[in-house]
């Protein structure tokens, strides 16, 4: 199998769009800095690749010149195009992390007062704590105190009917489809007002 020459993919990077100042990159350093973008053991990062490991870590220490068929796989295991290992990440370029959740998957935490499932909780670093809830509580007097927590929240009802008490607001009566926004560090709790529980959709930012 023919050995790939990066300056033959530099100049493909440039008829893609990339800039004509791009310089060749050392192809470990690059590969090992978006397997931790990543935040992916080499384990993880070759079974993405359908690499071997020792495969992935000679790679990264320079210790082999990869096949092109080497390299297409990890630019599709990284969700990156093969020009992309060679060129430098611009200001503002999309790093790739993708998580998939099928219904029923996320990681399931249960309180007396709601049912959370974690979303996207693959995913570290994340700027956003999404998660679905089942809202068991159907009074304020089933929780101890208010809740409350840094950052922002966003509240989308997905099911059934609730009711969200806030610190400084009046309670508002929400349905399907119905949403709000509000700082986290103000108390808040939530209640099903419908005959079975009611299902949100909760996504905090984590800044």
């Amino acid at each position: 199998m023919a050995q790939v020459d990066p300056k033959s993919l530099i100049r493909i990077a440039r008829e893609n769009g990339g800039t004509e100042a791009a310089q060749p990159l050392d192809l470990g350093v690059r590969v090992r800095e978006l397997r931790k973008e990543r935040d992916w053991t080499l384990e993880q990062a070759a079974k993405q690749a359908g690499l071997a490991r020792s495969t992935l870590s000679k790679i990264e220490n320079g210790q082999m010149s990869p096949t092109y068929e080497a390299l297409k796989k990890l630019a599709v295991g990284l969700g990156i195009s093969v020009p992309q290992l060679f060129t430098p990440p611009s200001k503002g370029q999309v790093n790739g992390r993708m998580t998939v959740n099928r219904s029923g998957e996320g990681a399931v935490h249960i309180t007396t007062t709601y049912e959370h499932e974690l979303l996207a909780d693959q995913l570290t670093r994340k700027q956003m704590l999404p998660y679905r809830a089942r809202i068991r509580a159907r009074s304020m007097d089933d929780f101890d105190g208010w809740v409350r927590h840094d950052g922002e929240e966003f509240l989308y009802v997905l099911t059934g009917t609730v009711r969200l008490f806030t610190e400084f607001y009046e309670p508002v009566e929400m349905k399907r489809g119905d949403s709000a926004y509000y700082d986290g560090s103000m108390g808040h709790n939530v209640i099903s007002t419908s005959a079975e529980d009611a299902t949100i959709l909760w996504v905090t930012s984590l800044a």
